[in-house]
Formats: structure tokens, C-alpha cells, sequence
């Protein structure tokens, strides 16, 4: 396998991203990036586009709500964009994938909801065809709650899915989620195309559970790619299709350009990526 590119979630830096855009894209150009994961792209892509190309960057991937009807933010709940809406943003931002990024986890509980699911992203896929786009689906520990006959949730979400989705696994979510985080990658084989490389301290329980308190990320105790629980190293090596290897932190532990330069010299020092 050809080493996976380095890129980083823009969501890391959102608050940044939001007060100065060229800035934040200019920043992780100098550390030496030349890919991020847009967020958030469907109601501005030629301001994102014009910034990516000023700073010689581009967003192979971004991440975008399709399998849900409604996208909350802090300003309340909305209607989620059409899928054509979404994926003519995509095509001129010049992505080749677009990605879920969360599924509520009420809909994680039953059969159904993750049969919905899974029907939702099959139709999606569909759809980007015709724009020349992939989709994929990036977990956090919510599919890892329940079972149906053995299998977790997102065991059976895998079994439904056309192998057209592309799948982006979240190591630390996934170890939340208490999984055998090197043995789902080997299991997921070559539909794994995208892994989100973060560290830290895993919580001793799944924080999405039915059971456990509202989740807040800043509870969460992140560290730098290879200063936390998360097998990263042997996670990377067992991958045998992945494209991007993609930084990000739910809750940075300090100047989060700092920090992504820190796991960036982890993936590239390493000859983890390129």
C-alpha cells in the first residue's frame, strides 16, 4: 500500500477557521500539509475553494450531514441540505469524498435505525455517482452500544452497506467504543480508505451510552498521535487501502496548530504518511 496522505480535520481548528480562514490555512501550509478535511463546506464553497487554492492546499475529503433529516447546531435545529446541494459544494471544492460525520445515537439502538442507516448512505452513494463523488461514514462510539445476534451495531452497519462507501474509522472513538481497534481495520480491508488519527486518554466508558452523562468534548482528555491509548502505529501498518491519514482533536491540549504540527512530524517522521 502507498503511503496514506496527511491532512487534518478543519473542525480541529474551527474557532480559528471561523476568525480567519486564509490565516489558519496559511498556518498548517507552513507545517507542511498539503491536504485538510473540510467541515461545514455546503453553504460556502467558493470562499473555501479561493482560500485552499491561495494557501496550495486541497480538501479531498470533507465531512457533511446526508443521513439525517435535521443538522443541529448551537443555534438550533435545521433542515439538513439536499444531497444535490451538498454534493455540488463537494465537486467545487474539487473533493473526491464525502463523508457522514455522525449519526445520532438514539439511531444506533435498533435494527431498524441502523437498516435506515445504512439505506440512507447506500442512496447517497448513488447519488454522488452522478457528481463524480464517493461517500463514506466516520464513527464516533455511539455504533458500538448495542448488539443484534452477536454482531454490534456497526458490525451490521458494515454487512448492509454497498462496498462502493468508503469507510473513515475514528481509532480513538473506536477504542471508546471498547473494540479490538487493529482488528476492525484488518476486518474492514480494502473499504477502509480514510482513518482519523487521534490519542488521549480513553474514557472508561462509552460516553454514548444510553446510561452516561451528555457528552462535552472538553472533558476529553486528548494527547498528541502516540502519547495516548490509542495503537496507532499498529492501527496504520494493518491498513491495506488507506488514502488519508487524517489528524484531528475533539478537544486540543493546547495551541491546537502546535499540536497538529506535533502529530503531523509523528505521521511523516514516522513514515507513517506522506
Amino acid at each position: 500500500m502507498a503511503l496514506p496522505l496527511a491532512s487534518v480535520q478543519l473542525y480541529s481548528l474551527a474557532a480559528q477557521f471561523s476568525a480567519d480562514m486564509n490565516g489558519s490555512l496559511d498556518k498548517l501550509a507552513a507545517i507542511g500539509l498539503k491536504n485538510v478535511e473540510a467541515f461545514d463546506f455546503v453553504r460556502r464553497p467558493a470562499e473555501i475553494r479561493a482560500a485552499l487554492d491561495r494557501s496550495g492546499l486541497a480538501s479531498p475529503t470533507g465531512h457533511a450531514p446526508l443521513l439525517s433529516d435535521e443538522l443541529w447546531t448551537p443555534d438550533g435545529s435545521i433542515p439538513t441540505p439536499a444531497q444535490e446541494v451538498v454534493f455540488e459544494a463537494a465537486a467545487e471544492i474539487g473533493m473526491k469524498t464525502v463523508i457522514d460525520p455522525m449519526v445520532p445515537a438514539e439511531r444506533w439502538l435498533t435494527e431498524d435505525g441502523v437498516k435506515d442507516i445504512a439505506e440512507r448512505l447506500n442512496s447517497a452513494s448513488e447519488k454522488a455517482k452522478e457528481f463524480g463523488l464517493k461517500v463514506g461514514y466516520h464513527n464516533h462510539a455511539q455504533e458500538f452500544v448495542a448488539s443484534f445476534e452477536g454482531q454490534t451495531a456497526y458490525e451490521r452497519f458494515l454487512t448492509l452497506i454497498d462496498p462502493s462507501v468508503e469507510i473513515e474509522l475514528d481509532l480513538f472513538w473506536a477504542l471508546a467504543g471498547q473494540q479490538d481497534v487493529v482488528g476492525l481495520v484488518e476486518h474492514l480491508g480494502d473499504q477502509l480508505t480514510a482513518i482519523h488519527v487521534k490519542d488521549g486518554v480513553v474514557p472508561a466508558s462509552n460516553p454514548f451510552a444510553p446510561e452516561a452523562p451528555a457528552f462535552d468534548s472538553t472533558s476529553l482528555d486528548q494527547r498528541h498521535a502516540g502519547e495516548g491509548d490509542v495503537p496507532t502505529i499498529e492501527a496504520l501498518k494493518a491498513a491495506t487501502n488507506v488514502k488519508y491519514a487524517v489528524i484531528e482533536y475533539d478537544n486540543a491540549p493546547g495551541d491546537v496548530f502546535a499540536d497538529v504540527e506535533n502529530s503531523y512530524r509523528f505521521l511523516i517522521d514516522g513514515g507513517f504518511a506522506r
